[in-house]
């Protein structure tokens, strides 16, 4: 009776310590089912391309997880395995060198999956190869690897040796037509990349593209705080850790451009708000750095506008295309 006397009064002190400070941990899908859907995505990628693509899924190493829990443990400061989906046209003429493009996804934890499908096609058409990394933190690949996230951190990294490992399988590759395309969380990785190896792409596009993670935090719920609150993530807010917040922001590294670089936002976008790319293009235009942007008026889609099967969606990636094989000169560019 004693001992279970201790029990219930030190659950009770838990729970009012619980009760002043809860611990929030956001909740996880179903990693089983996801582990499904990926594969069905998988498999479509291959019965839409086959005719025209060659389709691959590859793994490659990247960087070592960021939170080490036993860093003596064996197998611990390992690289941390990454996959990544490529894509090559059929037609393409390997006697010659041809450009890479790098595509990361969109999202905090989702994946590369056949919502991008009409991009792609678009893309081989015109003659690019594609490499498009499923980084830390992505889903479809079990609890561990959703728990490896870490958002404007490693994940570019991730990405950027993705493009590394292209390069080094395909001889026909040239290093120097380079370019890296992202929308979104896939537009923050895209701006990282260029502004932490910036001689390594000839261009890139940022669509809708996250810029500021501090002023993100301010107008998000605390349900999407909570994920990058995680203590398998960052594991602060960004009211605690402002310094960690901007250094994952591109708003802080705008100063450090040197490659050709468009950006397209909309000012009805109802996930990253105007505000963050507005930022950015003044802190751009703040140190002195050229670079081309188009701010749409309530462009129909908001969010998703030119990822969309609309006429101005496509009229928008038409830009997004010319501007791109300037520097990337493919076989086939768009007129």
């Amino acid at each position: 009776m004693r001992s279970a006397g201790r029990c219930l009064l030190a659950l009770f002190a838990v729970s009012l310590l619980w009760g002043q400070n809860p611990p929030r941990l956001p909740p996880e899908p179903d990693h089983n089912a996801n582990r499904i859907l990926k594969a069905l995505d998988d498999l479509m990628w291959h019965i839409r391309l086959d005719e025209t693509a060659y389709v691959d899924k590859v793994r490659y190493t990247s960087a070592p997880p960021r939170h080490q829990p036993n860093p003596t443990a064996q197998g611990a400061g390992n690289p941390l395995i990454i996959q990544a989906y490529t894509f090559i046209p059929k037609n393409l003429d390997r006697s010659k060198k041809q450009p890479l493009l790098v595509l990361p996804h969109g999202g905090v934890h989702s994946n590369f999956n056949t919502f991008y499908l009409h991009i792609v096609q678009e893309l081989l058409g015109q003659g690019y190869s594609i490499i498009a990394p499923e980084y830390r933190g992505s889903t479809g690949y079990g609890a561990r690897f959703y728990r490896q996230i870490d958002y404007g951190g490693l994940e570019v990294e991730d990405v950027y040796r993705g493009m590394k490992w292209m390069l080094a399988e395909y001889d026909f590759l040239d290093p120097e037509r380079v370019g890296i395309v992202g929308w979104s969380h896939g537009g923050l990785i895209a701006l990282m990349n260029i502004f932490q190896h910036p001689g390594d792409y000839a261009c890139a596009y940022a669509g809708v593209p996250v810029s500021d993670l501090v002023a993100r935090m301010g107008y998000k719920s605390q349900r999407y705080r909570d994920l990058y609150e995680a203590p398998y993530h960052i594991g602060k807010s960004a009211e605690a850790d402002v310094q960690e917040y901007l250094r994952r922001s591109p708003v802080t590294h705008a100063a450090k451009l040197a490659t050709p670089l468009l950006i397209h936002t909309t000012t009805n976008d109802e996930d990253v708000n105007i505000l963050e790319v507005q930022r950015l293009i003044a802190a751009l235009k703040a140190a002195g750095k050229q670079f081309e942007y188009k701010i749409y008026k309530d462009a129909p889609g908001g969010h998703a506008f030119n990822r969309l099967d609309t006429k101005l969606a496509r009229e928008s990636r038409r830009e997004v295309y010319r501007f791109l094989a300037r520097y990337l000169k493919p076989e086939r560019p768009p007129e």
